[in-house]
Parts: C-alpha cells; sequence; structure tokens
C-alpha cells in the first residue's frame, strides 16, 4: 500500500513507523528540513520538504497513485486542505484527518465532510480520544490500562499483580478450571521488560503486569480474583480545563451517581469559560503546582486526580505532588513517551499517551480485512486488534485449534450475536463473528494475513 503522511511530528512520525515496519511504500511530509530528515534518516520512508497542502508538494510525495492520505499535522485547517486537494486533484481514494477543534466535530455540521463538500474519510480527535481514556481509567482506577471491545461488552483490562492477588503462582490453565464460569482470557503479560504471549502453563508471579479481556459483566469479580478492591470515586479533581479537561468535568457531573468534580485551570480566561460551561462542578484559578491551592480543593479527600494540562512535567510534578499530599490516584497525561519510565518510577498510578490513541485510531483504518478497533500496548510491542471474520478469510468455518495462529498471538475473545464468548481449541468460527487478537507487533503482519479475505472472493 502507498500512503502519504502528512506531519512529520511524534503523531506522524510514529504512523510512518508503524506502516513502514509493516513494508507499505510510505513517504512522509512536513514544512520543516530537520523533521523530515529525522524521519528518512530513522525510517525505512521518503520524504518531502514542503506544506502539505500545496499540490505542487503532494504530488512529488506521488499523490498520484497514493492508496490513502494521512493529515496530521498540527493545524487542522492544512490538515483539511489536504484532504480536499488530494481528493479533487489527485483521486487519493482514503483520506484521513486528524482534526483538533471541537466546533468541527459539532453533529450539526457533520455536513461539511461530505464528499461533495470537503471530502473527508474518516476524522480522528485526540481530544476525544483523551477524554474517554481518562474517564475509562476513573471509572476503573484498579487498572492501570482499559480499552473497550465489542461496543462495551468486554473490556481490555492492565492489572499490576501483588501480593494480595490470590492466583500468584497460578498457571492460565488452573486459572480456567478455578473459575469456569468467569469470562476471562489472559492477553499477555509484561515481565520486567519482557511482553509475551503466555502459554496454557505459564504462571502469574508477584509484580507481573497482566493484560485481560474480561466480559463487561465479570469486571468486579476478576478484580476480587485478582486482589483489587473497588474504590468508588465520589470525589475527582481535574488540573487543566482546557478542552480534554472540559469534556471529561462535563461527562463526570452529568453520571447518575453524585461525582462532586473540581476543576484547577492556571489561564483566567480559560477558567472563566469552564466555569460558564459546567454547572455543578467547581472552577479554581491557578497554579496545579500550588500545594496551597491543592490543599484548598481537598486534595487530602480526592480520590483520583486527572492532570490533564498541555505540558507533561507540570502533570507529572503535579501527581507526585498530589500523591504526597494524600491523593488516593493519580493519572498523568504524557505527550513524550520518553517520560513514561519517569512516570513509573515516581509512583504515578496511570498515564495516558494521546499519540499513542491517535495512532491507534488511524491503524484501524489501514489494515486489510474488516478491522473494527486496534489498540497499542507500550512502545509498539503489542497490538489487541478486533475484526470481523469474513466468509473466505482462513478463520471461517475452522476450529479454533487449526487455524495458524503465529507463535505471538492469542485468540481471546469471540463476540456472536452479541453474546461473548471465550475461545476455546474446539470452537468453530463463523462468518460474521467478532474476534479480539492479542499479537506481538511483529507478527501483526500475519495476523492481518489470516483476516483478510482470500483471493477468490475477488
Amino acid at each position: 500500500m502507498k500512503v502519504i503522511v502528512c506531519g512529520a511530528g511524534q503523531v506522524g512520525w510514529q504512523i510512518a513507523r508503524h506502516l513502514s515496519g509493516e513494508r507499505n511504500d510510505v513517504t512522509i511530509v512536513d514544512s520543516k528540513p530537520d523533521l523530515v530528515r529525522r524521519a528518512t534518516d530513522s525510517l525505512d520512508v521518503q520524504g518531502v520538504v514542503g506544506y502539505a497542502s500545496y499540490p505542487t508538494v503532494l504530488d512529488q510525495a506521488g499523490a498520484r497513485d497514493a492508496d490513502m492520505i494521512i493529515a496530521a499535522t498540527y493545524s487542522d485547517e492544512v490538515n483539511m486542505v489536504t484532504c480536499q486537494v488530494a481528493h479533487s486533484v489527485f483521486g487519493v481514494t482514503r483520506k484521513i484527518a486528524r482534526l483538533r477543534e471541537q466546533s468541527y466535530l459539532d453533529p450539526r455540521y457533520s455536513d461539511l465532510f461530505r464528499r461533495e463538500h470537503m471530502p473527508i474519510d474518516v476524522i480522528i480527535s485526540p481530544e476525544r480520544e483523551v477524554s474517554q481514556a481518562a474517564l475509562k481509567r476513573v471509572a476503573y482506577p484498579a487498572a492501570f490500562d482499559v480499552h473497550e471491545y465489542f461496543q462495551g461488552k468486554a473490556l481490555l483490562i492492565g492489572l499490576q499483580l501483588d501480593a494480595e492477588c490470590a492466583v500468584l503462582n497460578t498457571s492460565l490453565r488452573e486459572l480456567s478450571e478455578l473459575f469456569p464460569t468467569l469470562r476471562i482470557m489472559v492477553a499477555g503479560v509484561r515481565r520486567g521488560k519482557r511482553l509475551f504471549a503466555p502459554e496454557p502453563e505459564d504462571q502469574l508471579y508477584e509484580g507481573d503486569q497482566v493484560y485481560l479481556l474480561t466480559d463487561t459483566r465479570d469486571v468486579i469479580r476478576t478484580f476480587e480474583v485478582f486482589g483489587k478492591a473497588p474504590q468508588p470515586q465520589g470525589r475527582v479533581l481535574i488540573v487543566g480545563g482546557g478542552n480534554v479537561g472540559l469534556a471529561v468535568a462535563r461527562y463526570l457531573e452529568n453520571q447518575p451517581q453524585r461525582v462532586r468534580v473540581k476543576v484547577i485551570e492556571r489561564d483566567r480566561g480559560r477558567a472563566e469559560a469552564a466555569a460558564d460551561a459546567l454547572v455543578r462542578s467547581i472552577v479554581l484559578h491557578g497554579d496545579g503546582m500550588d500545594a496551597g491551592l491543592l490543599e484548598e480543593a481537598g486534595i487530602a479527600k480526592t480520590d483520583a486526580v486527572l492532570l490533564l494540562t498541555d505540558d507533561d512535567r507540570t502533570n507529572l510534578l503535579a501527581a507526585v505532588r498530589a500523591k504526597t499530599m494524600g491523593a488516593r490516584l493519580a493519572i498523568s497525561l504524557i505527550n513524550d513517551p520518553g517520560l513514561v519510565s519517569l512516570a513509573d518510577a515516581t509512583g504515578i498510578d496511570a498515564h495516558i499517551n494521546p499519540r499513542a490513541l491517535t495512532v491507534s485510531s488511524i491503524l484501524r483504518h489501514v489494515r486489510h480485512g474488516r478491522v473494527r478497533s486496534v489498540y497499542l500496548l507500550g512502545d509498539r510491542e503489542a497490538e489487541v486488534i478486533e475484526a470481523q471474520v469474513l466468509g473466505t478469510s482462513a478463520l471461517s468455518n475452522a476450529r479454533v485449534r487449526d487455524i495458524a495462529f503465529p507463535e505471538g498471538a492469542l485468540l481471546i475473545g469471540v463476540s456472536r450475536q452479541g453474546e461473548f464468548l471465550r475461545p476455546t481449541g474446539d470452537m468453530v468460527l463463523r462468518e460474521g463473528d467478532l474476534v479480539v487478537i492479542f499479537s506481538l507487533t511483529e507478527d501483526v503482519p500475519k495476523v492481518d494475513e489470516l483476516l483478510q479475505v482470500a483471493v477468490e472472493f475477488f
């Protein structure tokens, strides 16, 4: 597949990294020569320096025979015009744009992106992705990672195993025998710095980080089995009243169960706008690093603190201060992947990487077959893929034990007619089934082959 990636910042670079690693023909475009040079020096991609919205630049990048264009520059308007030029001038069939401004996403203006107006096939909203990720972390505070599958009927949950876990030194086979009615599958295990797909005889040890796919009806029981007590979040403090913080506060204050929300925002104008937009939340103007302001916000009685400013270092330092002052849970927004290890070392409970979420959203539209969701784990170490079984794919009408999954891939969930099923070796997959597959990155191309239709389909 020939793909043009517009924007060589962190998001564009990560997208190009993924696509070039899967042997796609990738060209990256950016107006900054140093960013293009960094991409071409470190990745197997071609580079073009220039503004992506210029027809001459897209022509130089090979738009005349491109299969897809991904517009991920820092400017919404450049991304939109780039897609328009790609469609009108070069006839590119698949156009993806990253848009940050929420007014563009208002349903009242959805006609703007119709084919005859501003032809964009897929819109990715980083703010919306981050807001949803933050809300999931608050809803399941015992987990360091959460992602939905099967339209919310199953959850991928990341749990850190500690001494209170009742199933330590238990093999996965024994786990299934001990809890036969518990609808969970262990997808991946991180031990030390290594993430791997476990075998049935592998045991779980203290300190392991495990990724589980569970039926949402079994979430509470799953937490209990793995030694995680429920933690109701009645008091939430949000540091950062921008688009993400405001969206999270709006959602929380509209929950059926009462959640007391406070927001700290450093910029006065933004704080006033947040105060006008929110109904029951309290907005404080000031610095989230200020110990006096945190004390005024009741940090010692706060169940969860969300650090959602646009500055990684502020988020990290404010999270550490909040924890030392008594906050039970601290969740920090971290854009720079290099700071993730620092977040882990400082005891922050969970972090959200906006760039990884954006890349995950884009990858689902690049995969073959009928892929519905792609979620990245770690630093491109693994993917958890939701897809539909197509009639002439290698999965259709095949017993699970007979499917040639690569060594680093596991089938961890099946949805049939809306019902979550835990896969077994004797299960026969049917056309139309939805499946969730955990795969180490190096095995993703083989999984991709299993998902796409056979040649005779055409």
